[in-house]
């Protein structure tokens, strides 16, 4: 199976992509680096921090991959939403049956799709890179492909989850609070992490995150 989604999946995230790119550019100042960092092809899962609403779409600029998404089971049960979603190659994860949200994962790895997670589960309520989620070491173990870590920053402050709209950042002004910048570092060993204990491997990668986002801070105030 490719990693590009159907004929209209394909239109429709190509039309995003391209009004996204307008839109985060002029109305963001949006500052982008390491892009090269991701394989052109084959399977690669990408853990990025978690700002804002924005964040799937910011890393699908900055990626030069047709992204795969973990998208709640509920929405595979919306008669509009559903057809979309899944023209989209967008994986439907149930929260309650997390070994089932795994395999779905590890079968789109197996298909050779780029996969994004957000390992910390949940927008942060404070700017800061949270903690990673327990069920997150079951995934990384059995991966085999690069893991690609993304740092986002300026995100929070442009649309956090307590904001009703967002606060832009226009470009040819000096960078401001909400100016958001997306850094992609190097590709992780997966068998590196796989000899790893549990908490010692989520506190690498949480470390390897908090980097990501200090590379996308100081990236973001140029």
């Amino acid at each position: 199976m490719s990693d590009r989604p159907n004929p209209v999946g394909r239109f429709w995230y190509d039309c995003v992509f391209w009004s996204s790119f307008t839109f985060f550019t002029f109305g963001f100042s949006l500052r982008r680096a390491g892009w090269g960092h991701v394989p052109r092809t084959g399977p690669v899962l990408l853990l990025a921090n978690h700002q804002s609403m924005f964040d799937p779409v910011l890393v699908g600029l900055t990626s030069r991959r047709y992204l795969s998404y973990l998208a709640r089971k509920t929405l595979f049960e919306q008669p509009v939403l559903a057809p979309l979603i899944r023209s989209l190659n967008a994986i439907s994860i149930d929260r309650n049956a997390g070994k089932d949200g795994i395999q779905a994962v590890l079968d789109a790895l197996g298909h050779g799709r780029a996969v994004l997670m957000f390992p910390e589960g949940e927008r942060t309520p404070d700017g800061t890179v949270l903690p990673l989620k327990p069920g997150v070491s079951l995934l990384i173990k059995r991966v085999k492909c690069p893991i690609v870590p993304v740092g986002i920053a300026g995100a929070y402050a442009a649309w956090s989850r307590f904001m009703t709209v967002p606060k832009p950042s226009p470009l040819f002004l000096p960078p401001g609070p909400s100016t958001i910048a997306v850094s992609v570092g190097a590709p992780l060993d997966p068998v590196r992490y796989a000899a790893m204990p549990r908490d010692a491997m989520l506190e690498d990668l949480h470390t390897v995150l908090k980097t990501r986002h200090a590379a996308a801070e100081a990236l973001r105030r140029k």
